[in-house]
């Protein structure tokens, strides 16, 4: 074996904040198919779903996302991980 090889495993902090950015990233697609959950659900008048229940879920779930990604934010900036790809 070679002396110059990197080491096989990253740091725990290293490793956390990058999943940290890959959820980031997943976060869009995340909030997307929450906010097409409404489109299943039936409609018509003998449906019980209202349309105010619907804009109230709609609004819950963006809040929701806002919330999740200025938390996982604060943790970002707290760890100090630089957010640039280094690897293209």
């Amino acid at each position: 074996m070679s002396e110059g090889r990197s080491p096989l495993f990253l740091e725990r902090q290293g490793y956390r904040g990058r999943r940290l950015v890959d959820f980031l990233r997943i976060l869009p697609l995340i909030g997307g198919l929450l906010w097409a959950v409404p489109l299943l659900w039936p409609s018509g008048p003998d449906s019980s779903v209202t349309t105010s229940e619907a804009i109230i879920y709609i609004f819950g779930v963006w809040f929701f996302m806002v919330l999740v990604s200025a938390v996982v934010s604060l943790f970002l900036r707290r760890s100090g991980l630089d957010l640039e790809r280094k690897d293209g």
